[in-house]
Order: C-alpha cells, then structure tokens, then sequence
C-alpha cells in the first residue's frame, strides 16, 4: 500500500482527540438517539452554526459520526463503534483501579488498630519509577 493511500484510510483526528472536547462530547450525546441537520444541532450551543460545523468535522474525521445528504441538507448521526478503541484502552487499566478501590476498601474498614497493613503510608509511583 502506498504512504498516499495509507494516509487516506487513516482519520485525521483519533477517537481520544476527538473526545477530549467537551463540546464535541456533548454533539455525541445529542446524536446518540437521531440524526440531526446542522442547523438544528447549532441551536443547542452557544456559539456560531460554522464552529459547530467543525466541531462535527473533527468528530467525522475520527469517525465517530457519519454524515447523509438529504436533498441540500446533511444530517448528522453517532457512529459508535470507534469508542470501542477507547473501550479497550480503558479496560487496560480498570485491573488497576479496582486494585486500588480494593485497597481503599480494607482501609476504611479496617479497625484502625496498631499492626494494621495500613500502618505505613501509601507510596505514590510516577511513570518514571515503572
């Protein structure tokens, strides 16, 4: 496959920087149960049809929406199967959440008594010491 038609198949945006807006995470929710034309999206925010326009350019580019010409009008609707991508990612590091939760847990209920596991403090570790 050549680097042209590579790139062409790839989105401009990924799913995370798509999201990261909460903007375009609000278009996400309002298109959850319908497809809707642009005018009628823009009046649910507080700014210009145009920036809302390329709000769901972004969001298109990741491939979290599609659009559909109707006559002069195109709709806009949710595709969620990219935020399977964010899904997995999360699922990765769920195992070490509930690790922690699972920590917490025994320290709040622990008796508080002298000899506890939690006697010591928590250590906190960065990236940089993984």
């Amino acid at each position: 496959m050549s680097k042209a038609n590579k790139a062409e198949e790839e989105p401009k945006h990924d799913v995370f920087q798509a999201i990261a807006d909460p903007t375009r995470r609000s278009l996400l929710k309002l298109l959850i149960d319908q497809e809707m034309p642009v005018n009628v999206i823009s009046g649910h925010f507080p700014m210009s049809r145009t920036a809302v326009s390329k709000h769901l350019r972004v969001l298109a580019e990741a491939g979290l929406v599609k659009e559909r010409k109707v006559g002069r009008e195109t709709r806009y609707r949710l595709d969620a199967e990219p935020l399977l991508q964010l899904k997995q990612w999360l699922s990765y590091y769920e195992r070490y959440w509930e690790n922690k939760l699972g920590v917490l847990k025994r320290l709040v209920e622990s008796d508080g008594s002298v000899g506890s596991e939690f006697d010591t403090p928590l250590k906190i570790v960065t990236d940089d010491e993984t």
